[in-house]
């Protein structure tokens, strides 16, 4: 058959042309019709036909072609291909409500199409994870925020943690994260160090959680690691972190000071010396690093945990804060708002939930902590979260400003 000969009319507005615009009406009504009345072979054959049309039509034709197909159940795959790679204004018609579109069209659109086709995805109804997954991969800002703000939308852990370490940097975020209920306690707990207030205190009221039901099951275990002499590592660490006491001991017995409120008042007479500082840490129940972390917070959210963790009194929260040389009141003689936070955080906790973050927080930042951790936290290798586990994790984020970057 030969090609029909070019005729002045082929330069004319594609709005003269009433046989386009029917053919392309009739086509989308046949590629609608029920399974009853055309089978899958020629549904697909129709839908061939049509994407050949669609290639040369105006937008504004393949506009009303989307909004007639947005509504079916099934569509030919080479359609939906086509028109998931349109414009924005005419993809998004599929995208926000066709229920046609399986996973592997959405993960496909949001691979090959732009920014614009992910935002708009991301506002679809029960997105799945791997779709999420894909959208996140992008460190997309707004696209990441909208799929935050989905309700129906469903997170998988992996990609809940790669929000959260990008929250370290998109502060604004942190909000709207903290209201998934896929975040667990130790991305809340990481995600601390960098929240402002008002997530601070969302995180202490959600996720400072109570370790009673872990003491009750292990209470018997205590005598039984102590009578192996606490040689097994595995079960020491575990212990520790279970067990109601969080004061140190042994660090009491060998301390110059003989004693955490001693040690607390020697800083408020003379100012917090890094010697002085080290000892409370000890005294503490935890690392250095984890006390400096606590200490140098500007918030100091973390110094009223460690208070109330440890059974410091009002007294000697307010001594420790003298001794940083942090200000109770403004040069007007109001109140001072971080210290007045500070005081409510400490009132708010009770003192089993107070230890648990102390503890997560001495877990990831100290213990956790090997030489090639440290190396990784120096060199960036955040890509590579993957390969540690939680607490390394969680060091690696917490940790990295303080190693300056």
């Amino acid at each position: 058959m030969s090609e029909p000969a070019v005729t002045p009319e082929e330069d004319a507005p594609a709005a003269r042309f009433r046989a386009r615009h029917a053919l392309l009406k009739r086509l989308a009504d046949v590629v609608s019709l029920p399974a009853s009345r055309i089978n899958a072979f020629e549904r697909s054959v129709t839908g061939d036909l049509l994407v050949e049309m669609l290639r040369l039509a105006a937008p504004e034709d393949r506009k009303r072609v989307a909004a007639r197909l947005a509504p079916l159940a099934e569509l030919p795959n080479a359609l939906t291909r086509m028109l998931l790679r349109d414009e924005p204004s005419i993809a998004g018609l599929l995208i926000e409500q066709c229920a046609a579109l399986s996973d592997a069209d959405l993960v496909a659109c949001a691979r090959d199409a732009t920014m614009e086709h992910r935002f708009l995805m991301a506002s679809r109804r029960g997105l799945s994870e791997v779709v999420n997954e894909t959208l996140m991969s992008f460190g997309e800002t707004p696209v990441i925020e909208a799929v935050l703000r989905n309700g129906s939308a469903r997170l998988g852990q992996v990609a809940i943690e790669g929000i959260v370490s990008l929250s370290r940097t998109e502060r604004g975020l942190c909000p709207h994260l903290l209201k998934r209920p896929e975040l667990r306690p130790s991305g809340a707990y990481v995600m601390f160090w960098w929240c402002g207030p008002e997530e601070r205190r969302t995180i202490l009221q959600r996720f400072a959680v109570s370790r009673e039901v872990m003491q009750e099951v292990a209470e018997d275990v205590f005598a039984m690691a102590a009578q192996e002499n606490w040689q097994d590592p595995v079960s020491r660490k575990a212990l520790q972190f279970i067990e109601r006491r969080q004061r140190n001991r042994a660090a009491i017995e060998k301390s110059p000071f003989g004693g955490l409120e001693q040690a607390v008042a020697a800083a408020g007479n003379t100012g917090l010396t890094r010697e002085i500082a080290t000892e409370i840490a000890y005294l503490s129940g935890v690392k250095p690093i984890t006390g400096a972390k606590i200490l140098g917070d500007p918030g100091g959210e973390p110094l009223a945990i460690l208070c109330k963790a440890t059974g410091l009194g009002r007294a000697d929260l307010q001594a420790l804060w003298r001794s940083m040389r942090r200000p109770e009141t403004t040069p007007d003689g109001t109140p001072d708002a971080v210290w007045e936070r500070v005081q409510v955080t400490y009132e708010m906790l009770a003192v089993d939930r107070a230890q648990t973050v102390l503890r997560y927080w001495n877990w990831s930042l100290s213990s956790a902590l090997s030489p090639a951790l440290l190396r990784a936290i120096r060199d960036g290798e955040e890509e590579a979260l993957d390969d540690y586990s939680a607490p390394e994790r969680a060091a690696m984020l917490a940790l990295a400003e303080n190693f300056g970057r």
